[in-house]
């Protein structure tokens, strides 16, 4: 049985505020022990980026982001991703979502690696509410930081879960 190749992929912008949150937990799992056959990259806020890095090939990933979904600041969610098939949408709705990837949201790029025929069956989002990430400024807020942790522990739990996938039928 071949190992699984999981992607765990930080993105966000750290000129942002919180919204850096995604690149800290990556540069965190970047020191720690992880079972073979997963990978840990940063991504930044660039779309392309992401869809270059699963170019490679993987059985699942695990994208790692601030997330807004109204919980309180320091909030760590693991969510299942849904992405829309591209190709169920009209075409002027298809390019007005598509336009642009260097200024992709990862919805935008997972949608993108649909369509390209790289997004793994499984993808799972590991968010953390954040409190600020309009105003410009380096470093997270108290309760983001705070959150990092146990973020990296959620994404370690997901990575331990996905590796078990058989990766021999890639």
């Amino acid at each position: 049985m071949t190992p699984a190749r999981v992607l765990v992929v930080g993105v966000g912008n750290v000129l942002h505020g919180d919204d850096g949150f995604g690149v800290e937990v990556a540069r965190r799992l970047s020191e720690r022990a992880l079972p073979p056959g997963v990978t840990v990259a940063e991504t930044g806020i660039g779309g392309i980026h992401l869809v270059h890095e699963l170019m490679a090939g993987y059985d699942a990933l695990v994208v790692v982001d601030a997330v807004d979904r109204g919980r309180p600041p320091g909030t760590v969610m693991v969510i299942e991703a849904d992405v829309t098939d591209v190709a169920e949408l009209p075409v002027d709705e298809r390019h007005d979502l598509l336009a642009d990837m260097h200024l992709a949201t990862p919805e935008r790029a997972l949608m993108v690696a649909r369509a390209a025929g790289v997004l793994p069956a499984r993808t799972i989002i590991v968010g953390c509410q954040p409190a600020e990430i309009e105003t410009l400024g380096i470093g997270l807020t108290e309760q983001v930081s705070q959150a990092v942790g146990s973020a990296v522990n959620e994404v370690e739990g997901c990575v331990r879960e996905l590796a078990r996938i058989d990766g021999s039928e890639r």
